[in-house]
């Protein structure tokens, strides 16, 4: 087996033991919130017939020791039931499933602009480290770090949907449209700008300091002097031989931003009414639909594990020193 195969099983079994503790760890956290849930499940019935109150615990399973329904829990969530909605009366598997893309949409969208265009940022400025251009980039990467994302959701709006009405205010697509793929994947295109540039334009920040500092770095080493004393022309320099090894700390940092990303998005998908996993999650906390925002965030958890798998296996596939010896 090689050593790269090792070091993703490895990867991949502590994987499954995090995803399993977070699992008991929200579990026990709904369980202590206030409430009763049978209480809730019951309705206006509940509160008159203890019977029914009883009978709705022993449908549900809520009259069984702590422990029995832990490990009754597990046992669905190892078959991919996370239960079903109180409010919606459907599986939550199939809630969330309906609103992943929309989510996934908002999110990668957002990380490839980030990671993206801070990159090229990154790239220039350190080319250039002097000229106007790097320093307007540090202070507008300073303030786009330090604005808090749902204020650049607000400004956003107010800016563009409302003031100057370029583009729509929010949801992901116009009821009123009915047209051709074209013309839809355009309205939906047109609907995805502004949550996607509130929620990228922090990120952009880190990811173009992030490039900066890491592409100064790397310039100054031997093997970047080795290239051009052989004459190697500037772009394969920079871009071949400096960039590869550059991006390693933007990738790394990007897997590990997977859960902050998802956090930004819950509040732009609030702000603009965007379908997702977060909205359905706010809403969820407002109606008390404990089984549905319980299958969120364990959903959401084993996301951001599964993006941190996918970035080690990324590291690992750039950076050939992890491959050969396992680690650094």
């Amino acid at each position: 087996m090689t050593a790269l195969a090792r070091g993703i099983g490895s990867r991949l079994g502590q994987a499954i033991g995090l995803l399993l503790a977070v699992v008991v760890v929200v579990f026990f956290l709904i369980q202590l919130a206030p409430g009763d849930a049978a209480l809730y499940l019951a309705g206006d019935q509940g509160v008159g017939d203890a019977e029914f109150l009883a009978q709705v615990r022993a449908d549900y399973g809520l009259d069984q020791p702590l422990l029995v329904q832990l490990g009754t829990y597990i046992g669905n969530v190892a078959q991919l039931d996370l239960g079903e909605s109180i409010y919606f009366n459907e599986p939550v598997l199939g809630l969330i499933v309906e609103r992943l893309f929309a989510t996934l949409l908002l999110a990668g969208t957002s990380l490839l602009f980030a990671v993206g265009v801070g990159v090229a940022i990154g790239v220039y400025t350190a080319r250039r480290p002097e000229s106007p251009m790097s320093s307007a980039a540090t202070v507008t990467s300073l303030v786009g770090f330090s604005t808090p994302v749902f204020y650049s959701a607000i400004m956003a709006i107010v800016l563009f949907a409302a003031k100057w009405r370029l583009l729509p205010v929010g949801g992901i697509e116009d009821v009123r449209y009915d047209g051709n793929w074209l013309g839809e994947t355009v309205d939906l295109l047109q609907h995805l700008v502004l949550p996607a540039l509130s929620l990228g334009i922090i990120y952009l920040a880190i990811y173009s300091r992030l490039a900066r500092a890491s592409m100064l770095e790397v310039l100054e080493s031997d093997y970047i002097r080795t290239a051009r004393a052989k004459g190697a022309r500037e772009s394969v320099v920079v871009y071949k031989h400096a960039l590869r090894n550059a991006i390693i700390p933007v990738i790394t940092a990007a897997g590990l931003q997977v859960g902050n990303l998802l956090s930004g998005a819950l509040l732009v998908e609030v702000v603009f009414a965007w379908p997702g996993i977060g909205r359905l999650a706010v809403d969820s906390i407002f109606r008390r639909d404990s089984p549905t925002l319980l299958g969120i965030m364990i959903f959401s958890s084993a996301m951001v594990i599964v993006a941190n798998l996918l970035t080690d296996l990324v590291y690992r596939l750039i950076d050939p020193r992890i491959r050969v010896g396992g680690s650094r």
